[in-house]
């Protein structure tokens, strides 16, 4: 699994363990443990971009650098692949829009991009701020022992849920020697998965992963830690509703009781998952839920140390989002349809030399419905066109050209397998019919009329933004899709899409994992009062969901960090169907 390779990379360069001289018997070491790692990026702050003589000089963070030039565009790159800008000037040269481009990341392996706007400070100057996305891991090991004497322990990792592959079971502890065992994803064979001889000067376990030759050192929590482990604090105080703040993202609010929710059953729903023991892999890891009913935002409240300016992992959510740029394209000219063949809609470059004629006669609406008819499929390891294949070969750098050349398995239009190579390649279209890169199509066709202002972008190895799942959004931002969908393809009275290709895009077009799909977004019925009402929605790995339901005029949002493990599906099929859908009136 690429997770667990992304995490043994960035573990590597994880600090060296600690030298303890230490008695023969550890205490008793019972509670909570962390071990935190960043790896930055440290090149943030103000970036000034200067006219000198017939050069355009860039200069962030004590590093400097030659602009290139193009027309209106303006493009520079650090030494040493510290980071680089893609941006042009707008309004007669008053301002530079473009994006931060940080480098590959440790904790998700792929480049960042994210939007920068610098304002002229005199003639020939420009100012504005790069904020990356931190680079982090956080573990967190609980232990406790049974009645029966066993250290039981489990690790929790926020980012990836990487505890979901190394199980573990229980420390076993001789003397000051501890080890680590569990099984593999809970399966096969024990195994031994850390070792570390307590370090009594310093309290910590430093624990040695082997597999990975790697050491991380896990001290006692600190009251961070535990506001970041439990959902709110090891004893959370009782829940007080409070309406959410009107800010400038174009939001309205009002109350629940404005809207017809009822107050008590969604705080009954808050304190329960406030209240969510901690005590294993299986405990639902909530880290924001938002709920919004004709047109304004009702419900806002985050968990785990989240808050409403954290940037999230929306995993394959953002595919939706992919949807939302392929219409919003279309709206602004460029010259395609859902009814366009795709290879006469891609570059021509990255086509095979030999054209299979079932890929001849693809169609855009095939990548959009996932029944292209490649032999790609998330669910199958040994898929040629899976995703893992794709990110983790290494003779392609271009994935575009690495898609188009997957092998045919079935005519197009007749079999739905999801597959994040079609999202991936319905981006290949989009830059090719636009001619401009993804991420400027993005911010100036999609976030800024959805006034959306923080976000970043995974970038593919060519610099590519990668359809396929990944870019992090605020969730007061990213659930502005579902609205969209309730409107018609509208924001604030401005048309994002076209209204017949809003409704398309959240139509029931095709069956897929027993469920209904249709551009990249799902869809199925919930009860409601005697009756069912239809559910559009996004959906990615670990809970993040956002949830359009037409005939209540609702909107509901959650990010979770249930990744890789069943606990993610709680909010579709118990937080949902349980708690607020019985609330609205």
């Amino acid at each position: 699994m690429k997770w667990v390779k992304a995490w043994a990379c960035a573990m590597a360069l994880a600090v060296a363990p600690a030298v303890a001289q230490t008695p023969s018997e550890a205490p008793n070491i019972d509670g909570l443990w962390a071990a935190h790692m960043r790896y930055g990026p440290d090149i943030r702050g103000a970036l000034l971009i200067e006219r000198r003589g017939d050069a355009l000089i860039a200069e962030i963070a004590g590093v400097r650098a030659e602009a290139r030039v193009e027309g209106r565009e303006v493009r520079f790159d650090l030494p040493n692949d510290a980071g680089s800008f893609r941006g042009h000037f707008t309004n007669r040269e008053a301002s530079i829009t473009g994006h931060w481009i940080q480098p590959r990341t440790m904790s998700g392996g792929m480049a960042m991009a994210s939007p920068v706007t610098l304002a002229r400070l005199r003639a020939g100057a420009w100012q504005g701020n790069v904020a990356p996305m931190e680079d982090k891991i956080t573990m967190f090991l609980s232990i406790r022992t049974d009645e029966a004497g066993v250290i039981r322990a489990y690790l929790r990792n926020p980012e990836r849920n990487v505890g979901v592959f190394q199980q573990i079971d229980r420390i076993e502890r001789r003397g000051n020697h501890l080890t680590m065992i569990g099984r593999f994803r809970g399966r096969g064979q024990e195994q031994v998965f850390g070792e570390a001889n307590y370090d009594h000067n310093n309290d910590l376990i430093p624990f040695h992963f082997a597999q990975f030759g790697v050491t991380m050192d896990f001290a006692q929590a600190s009251p961070e830690d535990q506001r970041q482990f439990y959902s709110r604090g090891e004893t959370p105080e009782a829940y007080s509703y409070a309406s959410p703040p009107v800010l400038d993202d174009g939001w309205r609010t009002a109350t629940l009781e404005e809207v017809g929710i009822d107050r008590a059953q969604i705080g009954a729903l808050v304190e329960r998952i406030a209240r969510e023991p901690q005590e294993s892999l299986a405990t639902p890891q909530v880290h924001a839920m938002l709920i919004a009913r004709h047109g304004r935002l009702v419900l806002e409240e985050y968990f785990h140390g989240y808050g409403r300016h954290s940037a999230h992992d929306t995993r394959s959510a953002s595919k939706s989002m992919g949807a939302i740029l392929v219409g919003a394209a279309m709206r602004n000219g460029a010259p395609f349809t859902v009814q366009s063949r795709v290879v006469e809609s891609v570059d021509p470059a990255l086509l095979p030399a030999t054209v299979d004629p079932r890929l001849a006669s693809m169609q855009v609406q095939n990548l959009l419905t996932m029944s292209s008819g490649f032999d790609c499929d998330d669910d199958n390891g040994d898929s040629p066109g899976n995703e893992d294949a794709i990110q983790e070969q290494r003779n392609e750098r271009n994935w575009w050209r690495f898609g188009l050349a997957v092998p045919m398995a079935r005519d197009p239009g007749t079999q739905a397998i999801y597959c994040s190579m079609n999202p991936m390649l319905a981006g290949a279209v989009v830059s090719h019919e636009t001619g401009r890169w993804l991420p400027e199509v993005f911010a100036e066709q999609v976030a800024q009329p959805l006034q959306i202002n923080r976000y970043f972008l995974n970038l593919t190895p060519t610099g590519d933004w990668y359809l396929g799942g990944g870019a992090q959004f605020e969730l007061r931002d990213f659930m502005k899709m579902g609205q969209l969908v309730l409107n018609g393809g509208t924001w604030n009275g401005r048309r994002v899409l076209d209204r017949e290709y809003a409704e398309q895009m959240a139509a029931p077009l095709v069956e897929m994992q027993e469920r209904r799909y249709g551009y990249y977004w799902w869809s199925q019925d919930y009860p409601y009062r005697g009756r069912q009402v239809r559910a559009v929605y996004a959906a990615g790995n670990g809970g993040q969901i956002v949830m359009a339901v037409p005939e209540l005029d609702l909107v509901i949002a959650f990010y979770s960090g249930d990744f890789g493990h069943r606990a993610a599906l709680t909010a579709q099929r118990v937080y949902v169907p349980e708690f607020i859908l019985p609330a609205v009136n």
